[in-house]
């Protein structure tokens, strides 16, 4: 058994992870590099691998960056089947089709075909098949199980067995205890694993302190008669920020303010979400069960036509506007960044990781001045971040996780990553841990020894 590194090396996005078994190929995402124009750039280039030598791709989960060339895939040929819990398949068909529009826009910027359109992914999602967790599925020599990952509602693990050998795939692991979804899993025994190290360098603040910070950057705004702009991740991001502020609502620890959810994709993605309550975790299952709606609260707003967004600015301040992009890479965060980005009662909060080359990145480094829509925005408002809101495990939970087979673990591959955070990581597991750790190369192929 062997693999190859073709994406998520080097970089946070494009996770594509090529599994060969005797003349059996499987893949374990494919996502979308996403973040400069140099990443982006590389969406267009052909896959190095015949998609039609796939057999099938088990997805860890739904954010376009392990998703987002699936339909390319399909369009150059792949004719296997696609697996994923329930949820994910239903999220990833929302979700391509939302990026319909900003693949159009690249391809112009790149002067390249669009990646995909909704025919392709029609097309993958006819091929789309939903398997529980811990429910074995065979492809030739290889069985793989998914395990549930914490990061997002149907996040997996993949478990990929085959020569009598256990590669574990972590995917994105998630940032427990996190309201809704649960802890992921952890495991004893694997001969090699390949784990995700966004924040491999660091720590995140304590997740309990992070509603506190949401009440605070929400008083403070109220206080000042500014409006909150929340750039936020449509899945699971907006989710858990509105299961908290519900908490805070009902629990009288905020002042009535007008909270607009303005991310079709978001309004789209929670009734998904309710659809799926069975893969909530006890808690909050005994939340419903109570009677509590977890998404809705008073003062809440969703907007989903255009109309109803450019109405949001005919609300005087305070106001608080979460909406996509969670980077500011795109999305109506961006004409409310243009909006209040300049005015110092306002404060802009991020709660999610900033891709090098975002706007978001721009705006949390301190730049004093930026462009959108071509046009130059000074930026006078309150930057704030809460890092604890992070669906990604830090640097503590990742060694955590890989702590229980460090016995049993021949290597452990540290991907998903910008190259300090990768290096880093790969640097403590040695020390601390003792394990064999290593940051593949692009395209480098490791035999699973």
């Amino acid at each position: 058994m062997k693999i190859t590194f073709y994406g998520g090396v080097g970089a946070v996005t494009g996770a594509n992870y090529l599994v060969e078994s005797g003349d059996t190929k499987i893949l374990v995402d494919c996502g979308m590099h996403q973040g400069s124009n140099f990443c982006e750039k590389h969406n267009f280039e052909p896959f190095k691998y015949d998609p039609k030598s796939i057999s099938a791709v088990f997805v860890t989960h739904a954010h376009i960056d392990h998703i987002g060339r699936l339909p390319k895939l399909y369009r150059d040929g792949f004719r296997g089947t696609v697996y994923s819990t329930p949820p994910t398949k239903d999220f990833s068909e929302l979700m391509l089709i939302d990026s319909e529009h900003i693949i159009i826009e690249e391809a112009k910027k790149f002067k390249k075909e669009p990646l995909y359109d909704i025919s392709a992914v029609n097309d993958v999602v006819g091929a789309w098949k939903g398997i529980e967790y811990h429910a074995p599925v065979r492809v030739g020599p290889f069985t793989v199980t998914l395990y549930n990952a914490g990061h997002i509602l149907g996040s997996s693990i993949i478990m990929v067995a085959a020569e009598g050998k256990t590669v574990l795939f972590s995917g994105d692991l998630g940032n427990s205890p996190a309201p809704i979804i649960g802890e992921k899993e952890y495991f004893t025994e694997a001969d090699a694993v390949v784990i995700e190290s966004t924040y491999g360098d660091r720590l995140h603040e304590p997740s309990a302190t992070r509603k506190e910070a949401l009440e605070d950057a929400i008083e403070d705004v109220v206080r000042s008669k500014g409006v909150l702009m929340i750039p936020s991740f449509a899945m699971e991001r907006t989710q858990e920020l509105l299961f908290e502020m519900n908490s805070l609502v009902e629990q009288g620890r905020i002042p009535r303010v007008p909270i607009f959810v303005d991310s079709p994709l978001a309004i789209k993605l929670t009734t998904i979400y309710k659809k799926y309550e069975m893969y909530f975790d006890t808690a909050t299952r005994a939340m419903i069960g109570r009677g509590d709606a977890i998404f809705n609260f008073p003062g809440l707003q969703t907007t989903l036509t255009t109309e109803e967004s450019k109405a949001i600015n005919e609300v005087l301040p305070p106001k608080v506007i979460i909406a996509g992009s969670g980077m500011s890479n795109g999305g109506r965060i961006l004409h409310h960044e243009s909006r209040y980005l300049q005015d110092p009662e306002s404060t802009i909060l991020f709660v999610g990781y900033q891709s090098v080359g975002t706007l978001g990145r721009q705006i949390l480094d301190g730049a004093k001045e930026v462009k959108i829509f071509g046009e130059k925005v000074a930026v006078r408002c309150k930057v704030r971040s809460i890092p604890a809101y992070s669906a990604h495990a830090d640097q503590a939970q990742l060694l955590a996780w890989i702590s229980p087979m460090r016995e049993s673990v021949k290597k452990v591959f540290i991907v998903q990553g910008e190259g300090e955070a990768s290096s880093v990581l790969a640097q403590k597991m040695r020390d601390e841990l003792a394990v064999m750790a290593v940051v593949p190369t692009q395209d480098e192929t490791c035999d699973i020894i």
